[in-house]
Protein backbone atom coordinates (compact mmCIF):
# COMPACT_ATOMS: atom_id res chain seq x y z
CA UNK A 1 0.00 0.00 0.00
CA UNK A 2 1.63 3.24 -1.17
CA UNK A 3 0.46 6.62 0.08
CA UNK A 4 -1.66 8.47 -2.44
CA UNK A 5 -2.26 12.21 -2.60
CA UNK A 6 -1.46 14.77 0.07
CA UNK A 7 -0.73 13.43 3.55
CA UNK A 8 -2.84 15.39 6.01
CA UNK A 9 -3.81 12.86 8.68
CA UNK A 10 -0.81 11.71 10.69
CA UNK A 11 -0.81 9.84 13.99
CA UNK A 12 2.29 10.19 16.16
CA UNK A 13 3.14 7.39 18.59
CA UNK A 14 6.24 7.44 20.80
CA UNK A 15 8.12 5.13 23.10
CA UNK A 16 8.53 6.07 26.77
CA UNK A 17 12.04 7.44 26.13
CA UNK A 18 12.25 11.20 26.89
CA UNK A 19 13.74 11.93 23.46
CA UNK A 20 10.84 10.19 21.73
CA UNK A 21 8.25 11.88 23.94
CA UNK A 22 9.76 15.31 23.23
CA UNK A 23 9.76 14.57 19.49
CA UNK A 24 6.11 13.54 19.60
CA UNK A 25 5.09 16.75 21.37
CA UNK A 26 6.97 18.89 18.86
CA UNK A 27 5.68 17.06 15.78
CA UNK A 28 2.08 16.95 17.03
CA UNK A 29 2.12 20.71 17.62
CA UNK A 30 3.53 21.31 14.16
CA UNK A 31 1.48 18.89 12.05
CA UNK A 32 -1.51 17.96 14.18
CA UNK A 33 -2.25 14.50 15.53
CA UNK A 34 -5.11 12.08 14.89
CA UNK A 35 -5.98 8.70 16.34
CA UNK A 36 -4.25 5.77 14.58
CA UNK A 37 -7.55 4.39 13.24
CA UNK A 38 -8.20 7.70 11.40
CA UNK A 39 -4.68 8.24 10.08
CA UNK A 40 -3.25 7.87 6.60
CA UNK A 41 0.06 6.99 8.21
CA UNK A 42 1.29 6.30 11.74
CA UNK A 43 4.70 7.77 12.61
CA UNK A 44 6.48 5.65 15.23
CA UNK A 45 9.10 7.51 17.27
CA UNK A 46 11.59 5.29 19.09
CA UNK A 47 13.76 2.31 18.24
CA UNK A 48 13.21 -1.01 16.50
CA UNK A 49 11.41 -2.49 19.50
CA UNK A 50 8.81 0.27 19.54
CA UNK A 51 8.48 0.05 15.76
CA UNK A 52 7.59 -3.62 16.14
CA UNK A 53 5.01 -2.79 18.83
CA UNK A 54 3.45 -0.14 16.58
CA UNK A 55 3.25 -2.51 13.62
CA UNK A 56 1.42 -5.03 15.80
CA UNK A 57 -0.95 -2.31 16.99
CA UNK A 58 -2.12 -1.48 13.45
CA UNK A 59 -1.67 -4.95 11.93
CA UNK A 60 -4.51 -5.79 9.57
CA UNK A 61 -6.01 -2.27 9.66
CA UNK A 62 -4.56 -1.09 6.37
CA UNK A 63 -2.55 1.74 7.98
CA UNK A 64 1.07 2.26 6.95
CA UNK A 65 3.79 2.85 9.57
CA UNK A 66 6.77 5.18 9.13
CA UNK A 67 9.45 4.94 11.80
CA UNK A 68 11.82 7.73 12.84
CA UNK A 69 14.75 6.79 15.01
CA UNK A 70 14.69 8.14 18.55
CA UNK A 71 16.27 5.06 20.10
CA UNK A 72 19.54 3.15 20.21
CA UNK A 73 18.87 0.71 17.36
CA UNK A 74 17.20 1.74 14.13
CA UNK A 75 17.41 -0.95 11.46
CA UNK A 76 13.70 -0.52 10.70
CA UNK A 77 13.74 3.24 11.22
CA UNK A 78 14.30 6.32 9.09
CA UNK A 79 16.50 9.25 10.09
CA UNK A 80 14.73 11.70 12.35
CA UNK A 81 13.83 15.05 10.81
CA UNK A 82 10.94 17.40 11.61
CA UNK A 83 11.15 19.36 8.35
CA UNK A 84 8.45 19.10 5.67
CA UNK A 85 7.18 15.76 6.98
CA UNK A 86 4.03 15.44 4.79
CA UNK A 87 6.09 15.83 1.60
CA UNK A 88 8.66 13.39 2.94
CA UNK A 89 5.95 10.83 3.64
CA UNK A 90 4.48 11.21 0.15
CA UNK A 91 7.84 10.21 -1.38
CA UNK A 92 8.33 7.05 0.69
CA UNK A 93 8.67 3.50 -0.60
CA UNK A 94 6.23 0.94 0.81
CA UNK A 95 7.09 -2.61 1.84
CA UNK A 96 4.41 -5.18 2.70
CA UNK A 97 5.25 -7.85 5.28
CA UNK A 98 3.33 -11.01 6.11
CA UNK A 99 3.58 -12.33 9.66
CA UNK A 100 4.02 -15.83 11.00
CA UNK A 101 1.03 -17.32 12.80
CA UNK A 102 1.92 -19.32 15.89
CA UNK A 103 -0.50 -21.83 17.38
CA UNK A 104 0.80 -23.11 20.71
CA UNK A 105 -0.69 -25.92 22.78
CA UNK A 106 0.17 -25.95 26.49
CA UNK A 107 0.38 -28.84 28.95
CA UNK A 108 -3.11 -28.05 30.27
CA UNK A 109 -4.57 -28.51 26.76
CA UNK A 110 -5.22 -24.85 25.97
CA UNK A 111 -4.47 -23.34 22.55
CA UNK A 112 -2.93 -19.89 22.04
CA UNK A 113 -2.59 -18.00 18.74
CA UNK A 114 -0.25 -15.07 18.11
CA UNK A 115 1.31 -13.29 15.13
CA UNK A 116 5.02 -12.59 14.69
CA UNK A 117 6.56 -10.13 12.27
CA UNK A 118 10.11 -11.07 13.29
CA UNK A 119 10.20 -14.65 14.56
CA UNK A 120 8.62 -17.43 16.56
CA UNK A 121 11.08 -18.97 18.99
CA UNK A 122 10.98 -21.90 21.40
CA UNK A 123 13.18 -21.48 24.47
CA UNK A 124 14.03 -23.71 27.43
CA UNK A 125 12.49 -22.47 30.68
CA UNK A 126 14.86 -24.13 33.18
CA UNK A 127 18.50 -25.15 33.46
CA UNK A 128 18.15 -28.33 31.38
CA UNK A 129 18.29 -28.21 27.60
CA UNK A 130 15.09 -28.63 25.65
CA UNK A 131 14.34 -31.69 23.55
CA UNK A 132 12.29 -30.89 20.46
CA UNK A 133 11.08 -32.91 17.48
CA UNK A 134 10.75 -30.93 14.23
CA UNK A 135 8.19 -31.77 11.54
CA UNK A 136 7.80 -29.89 8.25
CA UNK A 137 4.65 -30.36 6.18
CA UNK A 138 3.70 -33.46 8.13
CA UNK A 139 7.05 -35.23 7.88
CA UNK A 140 9.58 -35.68 10.67
CA UNK A 141 12.73 -33.84 9.61
CA UNK A 142 14.61 -34.00 12.92
CA UNK A 143 13.51 -36.61 15.45
CA UNK A 144 15.30 -34.97 18.39
CA UNK A 145 17.01 -31.60 18.71
CA UNK A 146 18.70 -31.00 22.08
CA UNK A 147 19.18 -27.26 22.41
CA UNK A 148 18.54 -24.03 24.25
CA UNK A 149 15.88 -23.34 21.64
CA UNK A 150 14.93 -23.07 17.99
CA UNK A 151 13.26 -20.38 15.90
CA UNK A 152 11.49 -19.71 12.62
CA UNK A 153 12.04 -16.25 11.17
CA UNK A 154 10.40 -14.09 8.55
CA UNK A 155 12.71 -12.61 5.89
CA UNK A 156 12.31 -9.19 7.54
CA UNK A 157 13.18 -10.72 10.91
CA UNK A 158 16.16 -12.65 9.60
CA UNK A 159 18.47 -9.76 10.58
CA UNK A 160 17.20 -9.79 14.20
CA UNK A 161 17.32 -12.72 16.66
CA UNK A 162 17.86 -15.15 13.78
CA UNK A 163 21.12 -13.41 12.84
CA UNK A 164 22.27 -13.35 16.47
CA UNK A 165 21.69 -17.13 16.56
CA UNK A 166 23.94 -17.44 13.47
CA UNK A 167 21.06 -17.97 11.07
CA UNK A 168 21.16 -16.74 7.44
CA UNK A 169 19.96 -13.34 6.26
CA UNK A 170 17.17 -13.79 3.71
CA UNK A 171 16.13 -11.22 1.07
CA UNK A 172 12.46 -10.23 1.12
CA UNK A 173 11.87 -11.56 -2.40
CA UNK A 174 13.30 -15.01 -1.63
CA UNK A 175 10.03 -16.44 -0.20
CA UNK A 176 12.04 -18.41 2.34
CA UNK A 177 11.77 -18.89 6.10
CA UNK A 178 14.97 -19.52 8.09
CA UNK A 179 14.73 -22.35 10.63
CA UNK A 180 17.59 -21.84 13.08
CA UNK A 181 18.69 -23.72 16.22
CA UNK A 182 19.74 -21.81 19.32
CA UNK A 183 22.84 -23.31 20.96
CA UNK A 184 22.28 -26.79 19.59
CA UNK A 185 23.94 -29.61 21.58
CA UNK A 186 22.75 -32.56 19.48
CA UNK A 187 22.98 -32.93 16.54
CA UNK A 188 26.01 -30.73 17.07
CA UNK A 189 26.66 -29.99 13.42
CA UNK A 190 23.09 -29.08 12.45
CA UNK A 191 22.93 -25.41 11.52
CA UNK A 192 19.28 -25.15 10.51
CA UNK A 193 17.42 -25.02 7.21
CA UNK A 194 15.82 -22.68 4.69
CA UNK A 195 12.16 -23.54 4.18
CA UNK A 196 9.74 -22.39 1.48
CA UNK A 197 7.36 -19.71 2.72
CA UNK A 198 4.47 -22.15 2.21
CA UNK A 199 5.88 -24.63 4.74
CA UNK A 200 4.10 -25.52 7.97
CA UNK A 201 6.43 -26.31 10.85
CA UNK A 202 5.39 -28.34 13.88
CA UNK A 203 7.58 -28.42 16.98
CA UNK A 204 6.82 -31.19 19.47
CA UNK A 205 8.34 -30.80 22.93
CA UNK A 206 9.80 -34.04 24.26
CA UNK A 207 9.91 -34.64 28.02
CA UNK A 208 7.90 -31.46 28.77
CA UNK A 209 7.59 -32.25 32.49
CA UNK A 210 11.35 -32.50 32.92
CA UNK A 211 12.38 -29.98 30.24
CA UNK A 212 9.68 -27.26 30.03
CA UNK A 213 9.68 -24.95 27.01
CA UNK A 214 8.22 -21.51 26.32
CA UNK A 215 7.12 -20.26 22.88
CA UNK A 216 7.51 -16.60 21.95
CA UNK A 217 5.93 -14.82 18.98
CA UNK A 218 7.80 -11.48 18.84
CA UNK A 219 6.99 -10.30 22.40
CA UNK A 220 4.06 -12.61 23.23
CA UNK A 221 5.19 -15.51 25.44
CA UNK A 222 3.35 -18.77 26.12
CA UNK A 223 4.92 -21.01 28.77
CA UNK A 224 4.81 -24.79 29.25
CA UNK A 225 4.06 -25.64 25.63
CA UNK A 226 3.95 -29.19 24.31
CA UNK A 227 3.40 -28.42 20.61
CA UNK A 228 3.80 -25.32 18.44
CA UNK A 229 2.73 -24.89 14.83
CA UNK A 230 4.17 -22.07 12.72
CA UNK A 231 3.17 -20.94 9.24
CA UNK A 232 3.20 -17.73 7.23
CA UNK A 233 -0.19 -16.00 7.16
CA UNK A 234 -0.63 -14.40 3.72
CA UNK A 235 -4.06 -13.12 4.72
CA UNK A 236 -2.54 -10.51 7.05
CA UNK A 237 -0.11 -7.76 6.04
CA UNK A 238 1.77 -4.87 7.61
CA UNK A 239 2.93 -1.94 5.48
CA UNK A 240 6.05 -0.03 6.47
CA UNK A 241 7.45 3.06 4.76
CA UNK A 242 11.05 4.01 4.03
CA UNK A 243 12.74 7.03 2.54
CA UNK A 244 13.73 6.70 -1.15
CA UNK A 245 16.69 4.36 -1.78
CA UNK A 246 16.60 3.26 1.87
CA UNK A 247 14.02 0.47 1.57
CA UNK A 248 14.08 -2.69 3.63
CA UNK A 249 15.33 -4.81 0.74
CA UNK A 250 18.35 -2.54 0.36
CA UNK A 251 19.00 -2.56 4.10
CA UNK A 252 18.98 -6.37 4.19
CA UNK A 253 21.50 -6.48 1.33
CA UNK A 254 23.74 -3.93 3.05
CA UNK A 255 23.59 -5.92 6.32
CA UNK A 256 25.14 -8.92 4.56
CA UNK A 257 28.26 -6.87 3.75
CA UNK A 258 28.59 -5.30 7.19
CA UNK A 259 31.66 -6.51 9.08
Amino acid sequence: MALEGEVTRISFLASSAPLAQDARAMLSARYGDVAPEHAQVVVALGGDGFMLETMHRVLGRGVAVYGMNCGSVGFMMNTFSADDLPARLSRTQATSLHPLRMTATTRDGRHHESLALNEVSLLRQLRQAAKIRIMVDGRVRLSELICDGVLVSTPAGSTAYNLSAHGPIVPLSANLLPLTPISAFRPRRWRGALLPSTAQVLFEVLEPDKRPVAAVADFTEVRDVIAVTVREDRGVAATILFDPDQGLQERIIVEQFTV
